[in-house]
């Protein structure tokens, strides 16, 4: 009779094909084997009756801010934070860590603080600046899963925007080392302008700070994105796209042979544009929140099929830089890693209801195919234990006691959500369970596979 190290038993696995009634075996870190009522021995086992067993949600864009910053969240809190949403692993942005990790000793310090507190495998992604393309080579033998590079102020002075022969010049690099580019695509020219002269007039409410950043903003610099990596043969992936038009582009490039893709975040998803009036400062984000047929169009996309991947963008900071009267002076980012896989399990949304194996998809599968990490996500024999487990049908309503991250800010305070996660398992070790952290710091570094 085998003997294993953890056995799930009586779990509903939810994978990309569907959801099936098994139990799943862990060795070594690994799934070891899926059935019914498996046969065999556990040192330890969970009864898992009643819970959806999703594969660990692999959170592609979030910014920690260590080092440096880490008064901003930092590893050790946003790791617990991305635990207690189900995620087993996690991207990290070159910024907002001080330094930005563009080159090889900023990458090793970043790692270094990581593998000292992080309850998550990661990934790092580089960025692609003025002056840095020289050190893109060291990067990529370092492990970075790609290079970021913003179309417009990034917010931090310590990492300028690419510019397009920038942008260019890097896509070819990249292309070189087999690393796709990741964009923040909007127009420095349209919303710098549009921004200063509402500065400049005295119109600095959430409202005003909307109308600086336009949907044609996003749309033209993601054509431009997919110009500029089609020209260089780059494989290109454009975050936090909050228009279905951006999608559209996206695919309309995929279709004639760019090797491009996207994602959304939750808060395009389910928030718009009268929420940032409501909500304020919490809800502040670059792209802004859209209007609510927008919203409806990324919906479209997903269920399409269009759309195949979300991602967090969380990006927390101190509470003080979130007051203030004038809302350009605002830092824009939201927190909420936490929330992101309760937020698309709740059904219903809008006359939407997703299908759980898409959930797994846009959330894990799609995600480790897409960056070449073929050990996760998903549930399949030989790959990592790396799943939550989650009571899909338990309502909760957020409280900020609830979160994880250092600040515990959050727009979906006071949200009623359907779908708890109970338990997060990362490579079969629980890192947490019923609201705390559980695991010491078992967080590993996560390369991309080569390219076949």
């Amino acid at each position: 009779m085998p003997i294993y190290d953890l056995i799930v038993r009586n779990g509903a696995l939810v994978t990309g094909d569907g959801v099936a009634d098994a139990d799943l075996a862990v060795a070594d870190g690994r799934i070891a084997a899926i059935g019914p009522e498996l046969d065999g021995l556990g040192r330890a086992e969970i009864d898992a009756a009643g819970l959806h067993l999703f594969p660990g949600v692999i959170d592609a864009h979030v910014h920690l801010n260590e080092p440096g910053r880490t008064d901003w969240e930092g590893f050790a809190t946003g790791t617990a934070a991305l635990a207690a949403g189900g995620a087993t692993s996690f991207f990290d942005m070159p910024l907002n860590a001080h330094p930005p990790t563009l080159d090889a000793a900023s990458f090793d310090a970043k790692r270094a603080a990581a593998e000292a507190v992080a309850v998550a495998d990661f990934a790092l992604w580089g960025g692609l600046v003025p002056g840095n393309l020289d050190a893109m080579p060291d990067l990529a033998e370092r492990g970075v899963v790609g290079f970021k590079a913003f179309m417009s102020a990034s917010g931090t002075d310590d990492f300028p925007r690419a510019d397009d022969l920038t942008l260019l010049e890097g896509m070819r690099r990249a292309a070189a080392l087999g690393l796709p580019v990741a964009v923040h695509a909007e127009s420095e020219a349209i919303t710098s302008r549009l921004a200063a002269r509402s500065v400049a007039a005295g119109q600095v409410t959430a409202r005003d700070y909307l109308l600086s950043r336009p949907v044609v903003a996003e749309v033209e610099a993601i054509g431009r994105a997919l110009l500029l990596a089609e020209e260089a043969g780059c494989a290109v992936h454009v975050v936090h796209v909050s228009t279905g038009r951006g999608v559209a582009l996206v695919a309309a490039a995929r279709a004639r042979g760019v090797d491009a893709s996207c994602e959304t975040c939750p808060h395009y998803l389910v928030l718009t544009e009268d929420d940032l009036e409501g909500l304020g400062a919490v809800a502040k984000c670059a792209p802004p929140l859209r209007p609510a047929h927008e919203r409806d169009a990324l919906w479209g996309h997903l269920l399409a099929g269009d759309l195949p991947m979300v991602a967090s963008d969380h990006s927390p900071s101190p509470p003080a830089m979130k007051e203030g009267a004038d809302f350009f002076a605002i830092w824009g980012g939201i927190a909420g890693c936490q929330s992101s896989l309760p937020l698309l399990l709740g059904s219903g949304h809008h006359g939407v209801d997703f299908p759980l194996p898409d959930v797994a998809s846009v959330t894990a599968g799609y995600v480790a195919e897409r960056f070449r990490l073929p050990a996760k996500g998903r549930l399949a024999v030989g790959a990592d234990a790396d799943f939550a487990l989650v009571a899909l049908a338990e309502p909760f309503t957020l409280d900020p006691r609830d979160l994880l991250s250092r600040h515990r800010l959050s727009p979906y305070v006071g949200r009623a959500f359907t779908g708890r996660v109970v338990r997060t398992v990362l490579r079969g070790i629980t890192t947490f369970l019923d609201g705390a952290v559980v695991s010491p710091p078992i967080g590993r570094l996560l390369r991309p596979a080569a390219v076949s």
